[in-house]
């Protein structure tokens, strides 16, 4: 059994003001030709298909293609929805998809949508789990106490029934613990989103999606594959790819990835305004890429966005890295904002402004807060 794992495809986002249609069409035209050429299987999307939960009509028609061309390869797909996803809308037409080898998983009701394969092995059980939240599992289990993510999916996980002498795969979407995020990821009340990689010992291997950085957690079965594009900064010095799951019998299992190249790659250029606009005709990569610019001039270059935009067109912002930024005096600096979660940041502004810690209520109210913010907003 061969199967190529991806995620986060994020359809129809734009970076920038610059649409990444055609650079996303590009990146699912090469997924399809590596499925047919690895003789896969089926190609696993473990979730946030879409960039919006109502994605535009171009997004629409792009995903719409990329399962045509699957289901003529006769190429399993095998697709979760992440939180950026609607359940509901992405899942439309699902049931007649079933026939042309296109499998969803459902709106969460309870349990995890399971599809079974099989080789000369025997069985291999998919187990699809969209993305969930506390509330979408506590009315389904109202004798148990479900107080964060990390019960509410090890709840479900208890509940499927798992044959462990059969090959069994989790596709699934949550923030597992440990795991290393990028700048282009959805901040959901860091932390209080963690689940724990061990509630996943009876599978061989997990399907992760939700972080862009391909990884694994604490072993090589556990994995997020990562985005199939750049879609940060920080995710500049990435290698994007797919991943290659093969199985045999049980235990064993074989683990690779086939690397991806995008239609315009995402790259920095870190220089003073003067000498990036005389060294760019010396640049022999490609000036169509997506550039982020480090400017190291001590003052602000006048309109210097559009005057870099005609030696490099797709450049998607200007940062300055001087003295002046260099010491910055501010009690909470916005670099390490970027790299805190919310608790953390109320935490410092509150410790600025009082000189004191939070009591142990104080953060149980605040941790029901910004849940139920983050509940409403969704």
């Amino acid at each position: 059994m061969k199967l190529i794992h991806t995620s986060d495809l994020h359809l129809g986002i734009s970076l920038y003001g610059y649409s990444l249609i055609e650079d996303q069409k590009y990146i699912l035209d090469q997924i399809i030709q590596i499925a047919e050429d690895e003789k896969t299987d089926g190609i696993i999307i473990a979730g946030d298909v879409y960039d919006k939960s109502i994605p535009s009509v171009e997004a629409i028609k792009l995903f719409e293609n990329f399962l045509k061309e699957a289901a003529e390869r006769k190429i399993n797909v095998f697709i979760i929805s992440g939180n950026h996803d609607s359940a509901e809308r992405l899942t439309f037409g699902s049931e007649f998809m079933k026939s042309s080898g296109i499998y969803f998983s459902d709106s969460f009701c309870g349990s995890a949508k399971s599809v079974q394969l099989k080789d000369s092995f025997g069985n291999v059980n998919l187990w699809l789990l969209p993305f969930i939240r506390p509330q979408n599992v506590r009315p389904y289990f109202s004798d148990r106490e479900i107080p964060d993510y990390n019960t509410a999916v090890k709840t479900v996980i208890d509940s499927m029934g798992i044959n462990s002498t059969e090959r069994n795969i989790l596709v699934t979407h949550q923030n597992v613990t440990n795991a290393i995020r990028c700048d282009s990821e959805e901040l959901i009340f860091g932390g209080l989103d963690n689940i724990n990689s061990d509630i996943f010992s009876d599978f061989d291997y997990v399907a992760l999606g939700h972080i862009h950085s391909p990884q694994h957690i604490q072993k090589e079965s556990v994995r997020y594959c990562g985005t199939p594009l750049k879609y940060s900064a920080s995710e500049i010095n990435q290698k994007k790819s797919v991943t290659v799951i093969e199985l045999k019998e049980k235990s064993n299992l074989n683990i690779r990835t086939r690397e991806l190249q995008p239609l315009h790659d995402m790259r920095q250029i870190k220089d003073s305004f003067d000498s990036i606009i005389k060294n760019a005709s010396a640049d022999t990569k490609d000036h169509e890429d997506y550039i982020n610019i480090v400017l190291t001039d001590e003052t602000d270059i006048p309109d210097a966005m559009s005057r870099l935009r005609q030696v490099y067109p797709r450049t998607l912002q200007i940062e300055y890295d001087n003295y002046r930024t260099q010491h910055i005096t501010d009690s909470i600096k916005m670099s390490s904002v970027k790299k805190m979660n919310p608790e953390e940041v109320f935490r410092a502004f509150y410790y600025d402004r009082t000189e004191s810690e939070l009591t142990e209520d104080q953060t149980e109210y605040l941790k029901t807060v910004i849940e139920e913010i983050w509940s409403n907003e969704e």
